[in-house]
């Protein structure tokens, strides 16, 4: 089984949630269509721009938690790397 750290958007530099799940997909999904209330759903957040495997729910935890507490500035030049172009990666998936 695969474990996902994301991370969501509003808009190309917009609010950042980063998140960890074990279906990348549904999870996608329902960031997009607001199933579950709270941060995204408050800002809106429906593009899935970075998306990053584990092997272990315990690595992709502490990943997570890792890049939660990173400075913002950091978290876009990690989503650059991969997606200069802001895409949303969840069109793919889907």
């Amino acid at each position: 089984m695969a474990f996902y750290v994301y991370i969501m958007t509003n808009k190309p530099n917009g609010v950042l949630y980063t998140g960890m799940t074990d279906d990348i997909n549904r999870r996608a999904w329902e960031h997009r269509e607001h199933v579950i209330g709270g941060f995204t759903a408050k800002y809106n957040c429906e593009m899935l721009v970075w998306v990053e495997v584990h092997e272990t729910r315990e690595s992709a935890f502490e990943r997570e938690r890792r890049i939660k507490k990173w400075e913002r500035a950091w978290k876009i030049r990690l989503i650059e790397e991969v997606n200069p172009d802001w895409r949303d990666l969840a069109d793919a998936l889907m």
